[in-house]
């Protein structure tokens, strides 16, 4: 296998700017597969940033609960319940609902975020929350998102040149009776597909803003467990212990009914899903024609060797180390272009489009089966070569 890598090499210069040509063609499969993937995975860990901020190691919430932004609520006297295993140490509740905020350049409301927390026992395990957690004993006073999109105005650069900055809170239903808070701090939590920005503010004041909310009716019910408490264990005493209108979770449960929501029951979903395998079989066509045509250019070649006693396998291998020096070598341009694209998606979108070591390898398997199986299609160009064809 190693002797016939010259001869693979060779031909793939032979035309040098068709050689270059054909890497671009590999780099843009390459490309294709880490956009698609970026996206995707960007869709499903921003989801469940909030969930991996909460201090908690059980999660109750209502037996119709699908995602964070569907805002299913149940009675606050069900988290209390849980107090009576001798395992749950406190609990915690949580507010969340959409709201809507005025742009304070161009005056037009957008679509936030709310979530309403006790100061005196925080939800949130989130350090720029908690040193300014005091910000947030005053009713008028709200934490806001530096990461959320631009739409909502230049709160965070006000607030960074030491300027007040006063924001109008909106229910979602009502556009003309608003509360309005003064920007107390700023902390990073990130957006979403479905959320483009945050802020936090009071329990009482979350309330007050939205005038359809009752105390009595939560969103996110938080238990911490005493240290010697097994939250998988607990959580089965506790569900048999609670009605069937609630449900606990532990956390890697919690994050993952909130990603196979986004992955199965949404539109998004369904589409990147479909884009992927898209990506998969645009590169393998991509790819096959390019080897194609490599092996057809050389077809008298390969008859030629045919001719003087080499077997089939060993002209299928020069095929196959075509695909594998392709593989390799399209793919490291397609990644320094796509480290390059994730950074400009990351900061036009706030999503975190990263490049991980993970992703790096598996668009790598991808590009390199994609070449491989593209090279089986095209050895039987070779297979059919005659050597009657050199004469």
């Amino acid at each position: 296998m190693i002797f016939a890598i010259p001869i693979a090499w060779l031909q793939l210069i032979h035309q040098k700017a068709r050689f270059v040509v054909t890497l671009l063609g590999i780099a843009f499969v390459a490309i294709l597969l880490f956009i698609q993937l970026g996206f995707q995975d960007a869709l499903f860990e921003s989801s469940v940033r909030l969930h991996k901020s909460l201090k908690g190691d059980l999660f109750l919430v209502s037996s119709q609960y699908q995602s964070l932004t569907l805002e299913q609520r149940f009675p606050r006297n069900r988290l209390y319940q849980t107090l009576a295993s001798d395992a749950v140490e406190s609990v915690i509740p949580l507010y969340t609902q959409f709201g809507k905020i005025k742009n304070i350049e161009t005056g037009q409301k957008y679509i936030i975020f709310v979530f309403g927390i006790d100061p005196g026992n925080s939800a949130l395990n989130l350090d720029e929350v908690d040193r300014q957690i005091d910000q947030l004993k005053f009713s008028d006073r709200a934490l806001f998102d530096r990461d959320s999109r631009p739409e909502f105005g230049p709160v965070v650069a006000l607030f960074d040149n030491n300027t007040d900055v006063e924001i109008e809170l909106f229910s979602y239903e009502n556009n003309l009776n608003a509360e309005r808070f003064k920007v107390g701090g700023l902390f990073s939590l990130g957006t979403s597909f479905g959320i483009d920005g945050n802020i936090i503010v009071n329990y009482l004041s979350f309330l007050r803003a939205f005038g359809g909310a009752q105390a009595d009716d939560i969103n996110i019910g938080i238990i911490n467990l005493k240290d010697d408490g097994d939250p998988e264990q607990v959580r089965r005493t506790l569900q048999k212990l609670l009605p069937e209108d609630v449900k606990i979770l532990t956390l890697p449960d919690f994050i993952k009914m909130e990603k196979d929501y986004w992955n199965l029951r949404t539109p998004i979903g369904f589409v990147f899903r479909t884009m992927v395998v898209i990506g998969f079989l645009v590169g393998t066509g991509v790819s096959y024609q390019i080897l194609y045509s490599n092996v057809s250019m050389h077809i008298k070649e390969y008859a030629t060797l045919k001719a003087m006693g080499f077997k089939p396998n060993y002209l299928s291998r020069i095929v196959f180390n075509q695909a594998l020096i392709l593989a390799i070598l399209g793919f490291i341009p397609g990644l320094i272009i796509s480290v390059m694209v994730y950074d400009i998606a990351e900061d036009a979108t706030k999503l975190p489009v990263v490049m991980t070591p993970l992703k790096i390898a598996l668009v790598f398997f991808l590009v390199t089966s994609i070449c491989t199986l593209s090279g089986v299609l095209a050895v039987q160009k070779i297979r059919s070569a005659d050597p009657a064809d050199v004469f």
